[in-house]
């Protein structure tokens, strides 16, 4: 990599360097933002730190951290009878917040150390929903909230039938989840979106993932 006059490694700001097009700005090691120690505030079900950072023009700054691990998601569809199941449970962020008795949401779950993202998705449609799933169409890995927290989310479609729902689901014994099985058909899920009616972002995405790559589901 090229160094300046003062011996010092540069670095692109644009991960696209090699794309070609207009030059990009290089900037030296001292201009970029790093961590400069971290303070563990909680370490219960998830790691709550205080970051102190400096920032790329040398202000120090504290910043909160929420970490606790990846996750993922998955819509799984019925293809044939042109369904999808998803949950409904209640959540204490949401309760605080509005006063909400229940969120509906895609089938969501920590991915536990050893598993694979397609691992966890599987399994946490057969605790949830009840159903097998065999094939999975990756969407993508994306941050969930990155203001705050380290957790990224795996997104997936998965194609179901009815003979894949081999339980109902419901969530593992034990956990209190209260978790409630929705199967609706595409047309509601489609319509519940439209009118605002589901406000879980993981469902918006998967959602809209599904018209894009199926749009002959949604053909009258």
């Amino acid at each position: 990599m090229r160094k300046t006059s003062a011996g010092r490694k540069r670095f692109p700001t644009d991960p696209n360097i090699l794309g070609g097009g207009a030059p990009i700005e290089l900037r030296t090691r001292e201009d970029m933002a790093e961590i400069l120690r971290t303070t563990v505030l909680d370490d219960s079900w998830a790691t709550f730190l205080k970051a102190d950072v400096r920032l790329d023009d040398g202000v120090e700054v504290s910043r909160q951290i929420v970490s606790h691990g990846h996750a993922a998601v998955v819509l799984p569809y019925d293809p044939i009878a042109r369904r999808v199941l998803m949950v409904r449970l209640l959540r204490a962020p949401a309760l605080y917040a509005e006063g909400l008795q229940a969120v509906t949401e895609a089938v969501a779950g920590m991915i536990d150390p050893g598993e694979t993202a397609e691992d966890a998705a599987r399994r946490e449609a057969m605790e949830e929903v009840g159903v097998r799933l065999k094939a999975l169409e990756p969407v993508g890995t994306y941050w969930a909230t990155p203001g705050i927290s380290t957790e990224r989310m795996t997104l997936f479609l998965a194609p179901y039938t009815q003979a894949d729902r081999l339980t109902g689901g419901g969530g593992v014994e034990g956990e209190h989840e209260g978790i409630e099985v929705l199967e609706l058909s595409l047309d509601d899920m489609k319509r519940m979106l439209e009118q605002g009616q589901l406000q879980d972002m993981k469902i918006l995405a998967l959602a809209q993932a599904l018209q894009l790559r199926h749009p002959e589901l949604f053909q009258a």
